[in-house]
């Protein structure tokens, strides 16, 4: 008590020397003081341009800045507005005024929704951010704490750089911080405080901040480690306390910011200068060598998890033999309702609805549950369950009990529209599966409006994965997602998908889990004539003429065969030790008849046909285009893969504004991956504007994903093409590498441009509701394909 004291006191003695803080500043304005709103507005106006220029462009940034300083102007005089957190206050009325605009320009005689300007303003690409554990948290905070955090772990700034804003010293804010971390890691664990929470992990819990922070004895920081290392739902909440810094800047940061709030911190930096928040990134390993050695662990995370597959990774099943916990579904949980101003301590956070919280709904989820043996189910799409499209049910199962289960029995009831496609095993004992292979024991028969799975006992500290096949019907109702009901012996679990059928999305095409990776690689079979000026200096993605409608493209004939019209290669490059566990080939051309394309991998002197087994068929503005798609994943573990790939003579047009290309995209083994889930999207969507692609099933949030993205008919010289994953504008590995240029004919293993074909890596980190938005300015193009593998956290 007397430290505490004597910080608080310190803290006073610092400020008095301190500026003018934004509260002072604030209570001046009410009281009239016009100067008090003028140094505001030069604390902040950098921050606000920075924001606008995310969202417009030209002399519309300073309107938008002018007209936000304005309304917080109007509200503080009328007694409302922010106490003391005046830079988010900004960044969310920036946000707000910039869409009232739209909203005005679009309907300019219809009346404009009005918004609590005290709530964060969603992006809706970025919806169920405000109801993750982490947000809820950091909004139940006082305002002054936030206000803290923003600045020095969103933003980044320096603790001097933040002295002014709360009128505090550089030492008086670094306690300041200290202390609302301290808060925000105790407002996390009181989430998971549940009455039936079992009296063991309640004690635990309670203890958890102080563990964090060094603060138990050895004999007590012993007995929680055990204890961590037996209870799933105990690890995953010491993860999320331990690492609450990255979690506010993958959370909180685009909650507030939107989902260009890397672009708007990328932005402040250069505003600030050498010495400002410019965007220091994350030390995690830093960090990670000082830290006592079991914090070392839960730092690293999912990246230190000693998974073993034995015997390669089956497709379209999987097993993971570790103890460590899987990530459930997302939880959707009520945000707390605004508090007033609270005093500088760790403050009571609101408790939440129990049958709505991770813990709570596991507890409630099992009856009878025995001391031995304790399971737990989700059941989620991969991607996206389309109208008329095929799709994937991802089911997981973990027991993380003591001891083994007795045989497991799972009834998946499917929604409305939507059936199980079961594939006919051969050879001994053959059974129906939804997988290909009865991988892990798992057999599942259709049974009802759905499928029953079964397998032998799960092992404890096992998890195992089966992936359905289904096919949604033309007229499947939108509505609720599928049922999972398991029973082994006494114990009962049971688990609803959060989504069901969707109009619009990215249907799964493969999905498995393991030390695997994605990737991707391609090339066109168009280019501009050799003999024309420029051309040479394009291939070079030089000069200004990259675009295939500049050229009248010809058939580009690169082997050293003498009966292609057509072909090209790329360069494939497998992790060291990986194999190839599935792999597809997209092709596509301008024009509506699609055919087969002639195939060349490493170490063979002739080439393979491959027909297509579906073609799909779109328009854009110069006419009809075509994607076809082949599973040549037989033909890729038989060969060496790793080398150069030849593809030749797919059906296409030559002329100008004309394109014709190939990819391979593949899932692969990475013997030095942690344990990852992959995904292959398939596209065939025109995109002329936004799109976006949830990434159902994918639900570790704050992970680090990769993902490789095949597009068609992109212009190198046409900008505005952006892609992101919920956390601003991604910048791709190759080609031109402009975050706001995607689509410029680039395709990863080729050399030279590559007119209309894009095959491009990004990486980013997936927040709690992942999806894929893809936006175009000038251009339109066919998104054709999307390979994602994501760390599955613990």
């Amino acid at each position: 008590m007397m430290t505490r004291v004597t910080v608080r006191h310190r803290e006073v003695a610092m400020s008095a020397e301190a500026p003018q803080s934004d509260a002072d500043l604030l209570h001046a304005v009410q009281a009239g003081n016009a100067a008090a709103y003028g140094e505001l507005y030069e604390r902040h106006v950098a921050a606000a341009r920075a924001m606008a220029r995310q969202l417009v462009s030209g002399v519309e940034v300073e309107d938008v800045v002018a007209e936000s300083f304005t309304k917080i102007l109007d509200l503080v005089c009328r007694g409302g507005g922010p106490e003391s957190a005046f830079r988010t206050y900004l960044l969310t009325i920036v946000r707000r005024t910039v869409h009232d605009r739209s909203r005005i320009a679009a309907h300019p005689t219809g009346e404009i929704e009005r918004y609590d300007p005290t709530a964060p303003f969603v992006d809706p690409a970025l919806a169920g951010l405000e109801r993750s554990p982490i947000a809820r948290a950091y909004l139940s905070l006082p305002e002054r704490w936030r206000a803290v955090l923003w600045h020095t772990e969103v933003e980044r700034a320096k603790p001097a750089q933040v002295g002014p804003l709360l009128g505090l010293s550089a030492n008086g804010v670094a306690a300041l911080a200290y202390r609302a971390r301290e808060g925000l890691r105790q407002a996390y664990v009181r989430l998971y405080l549940q009455p039936e929470t079992l009296p063991e992990c309640r004690a635990v819990l309670g203890r958890m901040s102080h563990y964090v922070r060094g603060g138990l004895a050895r004999r007590d920081a012993k007995a929680l480690d055990e204890h961590v290392d037996s209870c799933e739902e105990c690890h995953g909440v010491l993860l999320e306390v331990t690492d609450v810094d990255r979690g506010l800047r993958v959370i909180v940061g685009p909650l507030i910011a939107g989902s260009l709030f890397s672009g708007y911190a990328a932005a402040l930096a250069r505003a600030a200068g050498p010495g400002g928040a410019a965007g220091r990134p994350l030390r995690a390993l830093r960090r990670l060598a000082w830290a006592p050695r079991r914090r070392q662990a839960v730092v690293a995370g999912a990246a230190v998890l000693a998974v073993a597959v034995a015997g390669g990774v089956q497709v379209l099943s999987g097993v993971e033999p570790v103890a460590e916990p899987s990530v459930g579904p997302a939880i959707a949980l009520p945000l707390p309702s605004a508090a007033p101003p609270q005093p500088e301590e760790p403050s009571r956070v609101p408790e939440p609805d129990a049958s709505r919280s991770p813990v709570g709904r596991d507890r409630q989820a099992t009856s009878a549950r025995p001391v031995g043996a304790r399971l737990r189910v989700t059941i989620d799409p991969l991607g996206s369950l389309v109208r008329a499209r095929p799709g994937i049910l991802g089911l997981r199962l973990r027991n993380h009990g003591e001891t083994a289960s007795e045989k497991v029995s799972a009834h998946v009831d499917l929604p409305p529209g939507v059936t199980f496609v079961p594939s006919v095993l051969r050879g001994p004992g053959a059974a129906v599966s939804g997988g290909v292979g009865a991988a892990d024991g798992w057999l599942c028969r259709p049974s009802g409006r759905g499928a029953r799975c079964a397998r032998e006992p799960l092992a404890a500290g096992r998890a195992t994965a089966v992936y359905l096949r289904v096919l949604v019907s033309s007229a499947a109702p939108r509505g609720a997602g599928p049922v999972v009901s398991v029973v082994a012996g006494p114990l009962r679990v049971r688990a609803r998908a959060e989504h069901g059928v969707r109009a619009t999305g990215a249907p799964a095409r493969f999905a498995t889990e393991g030390r695997v990776a994605v990737r991707a690689i391609g090339n066109t079979l168009l280019s501009c004539p050799d003999e024309q000026p420029g051309c040479r200096e394009a291939r070079r993605r030089e000069g200004e003429q990259r675009d295939n409608d500049l050229w009248p493209m010809l058939a580009l004939d690169r082997d050293d065969h003498p009966f292609t019209e057509s072909s090209s290669a790329a360069a494939l490059s497998l992790p060291k030790g990986g194999e190839v566990v599935w792999a597809g080939l997209y092709w596509s051309a301008t024009g509506a008849q699609a055919g087969p394309i002639r195939v060349r991998p490493p170490g063979l002197r002739t080439y393979l046909t491959v027909r297509p087994s579906e073609v799909k068929v779109r328009e854009l503005p110069l006419g009809p285009v075509y994607q076809a798609f082949a599973d040549v994943s037989e033909l890729a573990r038989g060969v060496r893969a790793d080398g150069t790939w030849w593809a030749a003579d797919v059906p296409m047009e030559e002329g100008v504004a004309r394109h014709a290309g190939w990819s391979l995209v593949l899932v692969v083994t990475d013997p030095a991956q942690p344990y990852s889930q992959a995904v292959v999207l398939d596209g065939g969507t025109v995109v002329g504007g936004r799109a976006y692609v949830p990434l159902g099933g994918l639900r570790p949030a704050a992970s680090p994903a990769r993902v490789e993205l095949v597009t068609w008919e992109g212009d190198a010289d046409l900008g505005g093409d952006r892609v992101s994953l919920g956390s601003g504008p991604l910048t791709p590995a190759g080609g031109d590498r402009v975050a706001a240029n995607v689509f410029d004919g680039s395709a990863r293993g080729a050399k030279e441009l590559s007119f209309g074909v894009d095959v491009d890596t990004v990486s980013a980190e997936l927040g709690v509701d992942p999806g894929l938005t893809i936006v175009t300015n000038k251009d339109v193009v066919l998104f054709g394909a999307a390979a994602v593998s994501v760390r599955a956290r613990p």
